[in-house]
């Protein structure tokens, strides 16, 4: 099979398009006998020629692959690929017990996947309920019912992830993302998430992924224990041998354990504390805070797309803004869910979390981001590994009260935020963050600097983006969970000092979204597997 890269594909092409295309570049009018899409993305840079870029695999007729690389045209980038080498779990290892996984978010689902593909036969714990019964205690929030600490938009299976736009982009290059991507489209992802520029899976679908991924595990002879929750580690020489957990009802159990991947989250912080007071090494780190701005969908189209925004193919419209600014300090954009919603986030009672989400359509009236300011050590002082969750937690409480004590969120219009004057009711958009919003102040719920900061950032960003810093635009807050205020420290096998223990994925500090966090999963899992001799 042969690919050609950097192909240009005009917005309305069907599979014969692709065929001419492909032919044309290798100079082989009619001598291309089938054609797949290998990577596509939007190219927007001229408003006024907006396409597809793609990568094109294409099988030849009459002519061996050698020959057509032979008379490539000049300038013409392809080459002939070979098929992708199927993973071979690692087998032969040795479990005194069998190892335990703590948490059912991407890094603990793929961490699991890989032992129980291995014959590890791993027991999974999960303090929040099954995808199926959170999404009711979930549904049952928003509507304004009763608040649900053990099962909510962060805990439960699939992480904080379930409830999102279900992004499938990393910064990271690891073979392993191929994996996951395979695995989650075998497990009923869109086939499109293999070779989108930027796939995703909405919150609608990422429900049946996940439980199918579950079951997999479960069938190869994991067991998954819902509502079950780490509550303490057994150590012996410095070595984990065990864990107590405890669930719904309150009742304990100890369990012999032979290596345990602690992969619960950002969220977990009584895990955190619990580990804190075993001695577990943990540093602080730098972290974000914020808030949730949302847009008219028909705005940001418009803005990136021009003309063109009206295109069926194109679907809705992202962004990614980033600036430096006078003060020292960045703003940036994070976590953007076109055609998307904000939604209630919190994991802890008489606090306020703001998140994002997007269904796979992503046919919702406004687009949201997370309009965030980095926040150091420094900010929030003391050399208490966990003075970050404090800090989130100091935040978090004053926007419960400043929304009203019963969840709502504060929110002010951009206009408003900008002037430093309270708003008194909506502008062009109206929020989508149920329970609902309370119109005021939110400088009065985020640190001086932070939104000193965001204003100077806001300003800048609708230089790139017309219409950022519209003034009926809505701020939401607060965010204070796009990553982990701590890292749980490990070596380069992926192990804590405390021996038998594999801090993983973005609760740990050592990801930032599924994908990342998937693969630090499989990467912990090898890592056991190795110590106890697989091949």
């Amino acid at each position: 099979m042969i690919r050609i890269n950097n192909v240009k594909v005009p917005l309305n092409y069907d599979e014969k398009t692709l065929l001419h295309l492909a032919g044309a570049k290798l100079n082989l009018r009619g001598g291309v006998e089938s054609v797949r899409i290998a990577k596509k993305s939007v190219d927007a840079r001229d408003k006024s020629d907006v396409h597809f870029v793609m990568a094109l695999d294409v099988t030849l007729r009459d002519m061996s692959e050698e020959k057509a690389i032979e008379r490539l045209p000049h300038g013409v980038q392809a080459a002939i690929i070979k098929p992708s080498a199927v993973h071979t779990p690692r087998r032969d290892a040795v479990f005194a017990a069998r190892p335990l996984v703590v948490g059912l978010g991407p890094a603990g689902l793929f961490a699991a996947w890989e032992l129980a593909r291995s014959g590890a036969r791993p027991l999974i714990v999960e303090r929040g309920q099954d995808v199926d019964r959170r999404k009711i205690s979930v549904d049952t929030f928003w509507a304004g019912g009763a608040f649900n600490p053990r099962s909510n938009v962060q805990f439960g299976e699939g992480g904080a992830g379930a409830f999102s736009d279900g992004k499938l982009t990393t910064g990271i290059s690891d073979p392993r993302c191929e994996r996951v991507l395979h695995t989650l489209h075998e497990c009923g992802a869109p086939e499109e998430i293999l070779y989108l520029g930027k796939p995703h899976i909405g919150t609608d679908r990422l429900p049946q992924v996940v439980k199918t991924l579950r079951e997999r595990i479960v069938r190869l002879g994991g067991e998954v224990r819902f509502e079950t929750r780490l509550v303490d580690l057994i150590l012996e020489d410095g070595r984990v041998t065990g864990a107590v957990l405890e669930g719904a009802d309150g009742q304990r159990e100890t369990v012999d354990a032979d290596g345990v991947i602690l992969a619960v989250g950002h969220s977990a912080r009584d895990t955190f504390e619990a580990l804190h007071a075993l001695g577990v090494p943990m540093v602080r780190k730098p972290f974000s805070i914020g808030a949730r701005i949302e847009h008219k969908q028909k705005l940001i189209d418009r803005s990136q797309y021009g003309a063109a925004a009206s295109h069926p193919a194109l679907g809705a419209a992202d962004y990614k803004l980033s600036v430096r600014l006078p003060n020292g300090r960045s703003a940036y954009t994070f976590c953007m869910c076109p055609g998307g919603y904000v939604v209630a986030a919190a994991s802890e009672t008489g606090g306020v979390v703001t998140n994002g989400m997007s269904a796979f359509a992503r046919d919702g009236e406004n687009a949201n981001s997370a309009l965030l300011v980095g926040v150091e050590p420094d900010d929030f002082g003391g050399e208490d590994p966990l003075a970050g969750v404090r800090f989130q937690q100091h935040w978090e409480h004053l926007a419960f009260e400043l929304g009203g004590g019963n969840y709502r969120a504060p929110a002010q219009r951009v206009g408003d935020f900008l002037r430093g004057v309270p708003s008194k009711g909506a502008g062009d958009v109206e929020p989508t963050y149920r329970p609902g919003v309370t119109y005021t102040d939110l400088s009065r719920c985020l640190p001086g600097f932070v939104t000193e900061t965001m204003r100077l950032g806001l300003v800048q960003m609708d230089r790139r983006l017309n219409g950022f810093a519209s003034s009926g635009a809505l701020l939401t807050g607060v965010e204070t969970r796009s990553s982990s205020p701590l890292r749980i420290s490990r070596d380069e096998h992926c192990q804590s000092a405390v021996r038998g223990l594999y801090p993983c994925g973005e609760g740990a500090g050592y990801a930032g979204g599924i994908l990342s966090a998937a693969v630090d999963g499989l990467r912990c899992a090898e890592a056991l597997l190795e110590e106890h001799g697989a091949r």
